[in-house]
């Protein structure tokens, strides 16, 4: 969740997204060592996979300063001597020391901006486990320092030393994008969960409460003024999801019988705020409802379903999604789309918990796809609608949020730098997915794909291309050329038509139509209103035409009517050129 807050300008209120200040397509961007180490998997990075991060903070709230140690459990993908580790840790933080396997100290590391290369000698890696039980390395990294401070969590994220209202401490963390190396040190790269989850231990004033993700297993007193509260998830997560939560939390606990069974539910809520989150959380219950209809069971049982508010908007946190709408409907009570209908349900409860299924379940392994994220995400919103209020209502939904689309960048980002496509990747990721169901024209069919992607990809880390394959193997149709037009280019489609009468037919004419502004191949078929009802025609580049009787062109005026919900757009032409 990345949607930029409003900015008060005069006595009006704009709405933006982030990429405003992105530079020019024509403009290149330069990328350094930096970004090429953040984002690709290298040498140093491709011979070990993250089995499972334990990690361990102890915030000091008046220094602003953490101590910590992260245990990070590895098994091998390739044997033998493997000299160096990237283990990504931001500046200003620092490692104090390295141990692999609790005794072995390691203490050749070298830092390189926010990374560590840390040399292991001739130290010896071999799997000498049998299948399906690979060897286990652990190599524990201690830590410590005056982390990034957040300026306007989550959008310039970092760790968050802030007060509630009470003027008591208040802390968590936001930093996607950023990434969780923010904080502590990992392999900070979508494309290696850990396979067995994560811990996260907090240790904390006794006055505090500490909430972490999945169930808590652990609350233990130490006896000198403070308490380490530990929280387990089982499930693979991404690195920027794993977050704490610290503050004055008063917690309650429901049910809810899903696809798979009991559900728990768990919200932790400023204590002053305890019946007014009572009473907007009742909408997460028939949001799960809409949800597991369309996209399948909830992705995470195991690790329970938590509402944990927040000193900032909103975040998709796995099993523990970051709550901050100040529990009002629509965004800060604002409908994003302009239909009327996003005010009527709270965008942070819908979108960000519609994230567990497109981001959580299903991950992209560069951030470059992002729009896998946020574009399916979007588009829960307007299934949350239909489920609510009927489908000309999403319909309004989807078309109120394409006015925003500025289609200043490709929704695909460069690859290998750490960097997404353009802020599209919500609205106009939403419309795209929009214009696929209406190409596919089944909604069953529809239903099937959206549930086989997160059966088909549960639990794993995918490219925009795999979703893109599935979308045509499931259709049955090959959408290749209508993924790389939205996703690929910043053109949209143009429908050019004429009418032309038929000389040797007076009383008849040609309706003569092809795509513009796309690229070769494009073929997408759309349905047009003809002689008082929809039909399909299927343009290419190329002039294709049909047969109008007189009175049918008569009623269509001199305008084309299209299917609204296709995101196209459409232009007479007096002759082809």
């Amino acid at each position: 969740m990345k949607k930029i807050p409003s900015l008060f300008a005069a006595a009006c209120t704009l709405f933006i997204r982030h990429s405003c200040s992105a530079q020019p397509l024509n403009q290149k961007e330069n990328f350094s060592r930096q970004d090429t180490l953040r984002g690709t998997i290298n040498s140093e990075r491709n011979w070990w996979d993250v089995y499972q991060y334990n990690i361990w903070v102890k915030p000091d709230y008046s220094k602003k300063f953490i101590t910590g140690s992260c245990e990070i459990v590895f098994t091998l993908k390739q044997t033998g001597t493997k000299k160096v580790m990237q283990i990504d840790l931001q500046h200003p933080l620092e490692i104090d020391s390295i141990k692999l396997d609790y005794f072995t100290a390691i203490k050749d590391y070298k830092k390189e901006g926010n990374v560590y290369h840390v040399n292991f000698g001739n130290i010896q890696f071999v799997d000498n486990a049998k299948p399906p039980l690979p060897r286990k390395y652990r190599l524990t990294v201690y830590y410590h320092g005056y982390p990034r401070i957040a300026v306007n969590p989550p959008w310039d994220g970092g760790w968050i030393f802030t007060k509630d209202k009470k003027g008591r401490p208040w802390m968590s963390v936001a930093c996607q994008g950023l990434g969780a190396s923010v904080w502590y040190p990992c392999k900070d790269h979508q494309s290696d969960e850990p396979d067995n989850g994560a811990t996260l231990s907090m240790t904390v004033d006794d006055s505090l409460v500490a909430v972490g993700n999945g169930r808590l297993k652990e609350k233990k007193q130490n006896n000198n003024g403070t308490t380490t509260w530990k929280w387990e998830v089982t499930s693979p997560i991404n690195n920027y999801n794993i977050i704490p939560y610290i503050g004055k939390y008063e917690h309650w606990h429901d049910e809810y019988n899903g696809e798979k069974g009991k559900l728990d539910l768990d919200y932790w809520v400023l204590d002053y705020e305890l019946e007014k989150a009572k009473k907007q959380f009742e909408q997460v219950k028939p949001m799960l409802k809409c949800f597991e209809w369309w996209f399948g069971p909830y992705p995470f049982y195991e690790d329970g379903y938590k509402l944990v508010q927040s000193p900032h908007l909103g975040m998709e946190h796995q099993s523990a999604v970051a709550y901050g709408n100040q529990f009002r409907n629509g965004y800060l009570g604002m409908d994003l789309s302009g239909s009327g209908w996003g005010k009527n349900w709270d965008y942070i409860i819908v979108h960000e918990s519609g994230h567990e299924w497109f981001g959580n379940n299903i991950t992209t392994k560069d951030i470059a796809d992002m729009w896998v994220h946020e574009g399916f995400t979007d588009y829960s919103e307007t299934l949350y609608v239909q489920c609510q209020y009927g489908k000309e209502a999403a319909d309004a939904y989807t078309l109120g949020l394409r006015k925003k689309i500025q289609n200043d960048e490709p929704l695909i980002g460069p690859y290998g730098v750490n960097r997404e496509g353009s802020s599209d990747m919500y609205n106009k990721g939403n419309n795209i997915i929009h214009t696929l169901r209406q190409v596919i024209d089944d909604d069953s069919l529809f239903r099937k794909i959206l549930r086989g992607l997160n059966k088909t990809f549960y639990h794993q880390t995918v490219t925009s291309k795999e979703v893109e394959e599935y979308f045509s193997r499931q259709a049955g149709k090959d959408l290749s050329k209508i993924f790389d037009q939205y996703l690929r280019t910043t053109n949209i489609p143009v429908l050019e038509y004429n009418f032309v009468q038929d000389e040797k037919k007076p009383d008849r004419y040609q309706l003569q139509y092809r795509w513009a502004n796309c690229i070769n191949g494009f073929n997408m078929p759309v349905k047009i209103k003809f002689a008082d009802k929809m039909v399909w025609i299927h343009p290419t580049t190329q002039i294709s035409s049909v047969e109008v009787s007189a009175e049918d062109r008569k009623s269509m005026n001199s305008d084309l009517a299209i299917d609204k919900n296709f995101y196209i757009r459409v232009r007479k032409v007096s002759k082809w050129e």
